[in-house]
């Protein structure tokens, strides 16, 4: 290994390394989905008052544009989840380094974005906890793994 690489990143430790990513992706979505509906909505509204830290009950779900922005998002989270799990699975042997680059730049695009909006919007609380899900998202997927190792690993 170079020496910029840490000797625990490994073409088997990214794989299993994305599957952690896509949950931490899709994990959000049954909130965003049951927020959808009036009945079901209190999780959602829990997760957002508490991603727009302080937890002090400003946010909620009585107006339909809020739950269907809710059906919106649920949709966005899962469908990008399930996707990461299965370039994990189907692409990620072919083509690791180019699996590896593409969810790491999503990732860093949703988090600039996310982030950014949050500020502009009053609830830079939820940049802060943007870092978090990001650092755990990426994992070990900064480091690429060495060609050699790769080849030997395939």
């Amino acid at each position: 290994m170079n020496r910029r690489t840490p000797s625990f990143i490994s073409h088997r430790a990214h794989k299993s390394w994305l599957k952690v990513t896509a949950v931490v992706i899709a994990i959000a979505a049954p909130f965003f989905f049951f927020g959808t509906m009036e009945a079901t909505s209190e999780p959602a509204r829990i997760l957002l008052d508490f991603l727009s830290y302080p937890l002090d009950g400003n946010v909620t779900y009585a107006a339909p544009g809020t739950r269907f922005l809710s059906a919106l998002t649920g949709g966005f989270l899962l469908g990008w989840g399930v996707t990461v799990w299965l370039l994990s699975s189907w692409v990620y042997d072919e083509a690791p380094e180019g699996v590896r680059k593409t969810v790491l730049v999503g990732l860093l695009s949703w988090f600039l974005l996310d982030s950014t909006g949050s500020i502009t919007s009053g609830n830079a609380a939820n940049a802060g906890f943007n870092v978090v899900v990001l650092l755990l998202a990426v994992g070990p997927l900064w480091w690429s793994v060495p060609e050699r190792q790769q080849a030997a690993e395939i």
